[in-house]
């Protein structure tokens, strides 16, 4: 499914991941960061053309695009970004692991199910 907190494809949860305003705020990748972070930053957010709905700003959640939750959600997005830096598993965001799906390591090769095992 498009548009939540897994990969469409794979259905796993996406690596950019955390919790914010009591919600889990995600990201595809750095660039989609730094979209969502102009956006959330502007203090005038002007419609675009004839399909403006079918833009991403226009399905963003409302807890996203209430200024009450402004500093909040800047700071989930500076999260986001220092994520998009770290590449080891273990590096993973905790919200990430909500579904007690957190790979264990076995080999080299990391599988998915069951609570972690340290």
């Amino acid at each position: 499914m498009l548009g939540g907190s897994a990969d469409p494809f794979f259905q796993r949860p996406l690596w950019l991941q955390t919790r914010c305003a009591g919600h889990i705020l995600w990201a595809y990748n750095e660039e989609h960061v730094d979209e969502l972070s102009a956006y959330v930053r502007a203090r005038l957010r002007e419609r675009g053309g004839v399909q403006s709905t079918m833009s991403m700003f226009a399905r963003l959640p409302a807890w996203m695009k209430v200024s009450d939750n402004r500093a909040e959600v800047l700071a989930g997005l500076e999260t986001l970004r220092a994520l998009t830096e770290r590449t080891a598993p273990a590096d993973r965001s905790d919200a990430a692991h909500g579904r007690s799906d957190r790979p264990r390591a076995h080999r080299s090769m990391y599988f998915w199910g069951g609570p972690y095992e340290s």
